[in-house]
């Protein structure tokens, strides 16, 4: 039977040839972990203002509902109470619509808020990054180059 040879000291060996800076992923992960939580504010924040306009709303509703529902004098009466309560239905359903619709627009201003300082954090992080790296790699470049030329001299000596 044949065995699956294991990979994991030669996976270990290259990824420790390319040695890596860690701090950046971290940054990165520390950044996206601000941003969910202040993503998440906004939401829970939303959920909370919904429920007060939905709470309010089934109070206001219940409570006309209930005058409506009370035993009248006459059968005029009831058509009156009948649509009274349409009325003040029809007028509450359009108030906590307005209400709704504040709440998702500032939900979106928001929004749209931190994916712009999201998107500034994240521009600024990759300059410095780029810049870093730029840096790294000219000092290796010198050092690569200062080594050549010590070899050529010591090749020329030599001969």
């Amino acid at each position: 039977m044949t065995k699956t040879p294991d990979y994991t000291k030669s996976m270990q060996d290259m990824m420790a040839s390319f040695p890596m800076d860690m701090s950046s992923f971290q940054n990165a992960f520390k950044t996206q972990a601000a941003f969910s939580e202040k993503l998440s504010k906004v939401a829970l924040e939303a959920a909370d203002k919904s429920t007060e306009i939905s709470s309010k709303w089934a109070k206001d509703m219940i409570g006309k509902l209930s005058f409506a529902a009370k035993a009248k004098g006459e059968a005029a009466d009831y058509t009156k109470a009948a649509t009274d309560f349409a009325s003040s239905a029809t007028e509450m359903a359009t108030e906590n619509f307005a209400a709704f619709a504040e709440v998702a627009k500032k939900v979106q201003m928001e929004t749209v808020e931190l994916m712009m300082a999201a998107g500034k954090d994240a521009s600024s992080e990759a300059s410095a990054a780029m810049t870093k790296a730029t840096t790294e790699a000219t000092k290796v470049a010198t050092e690569a180059t200062n080594v050549a030329k010590k070899a050529a001299t010591a090749a020329t000596a030599a001969n």
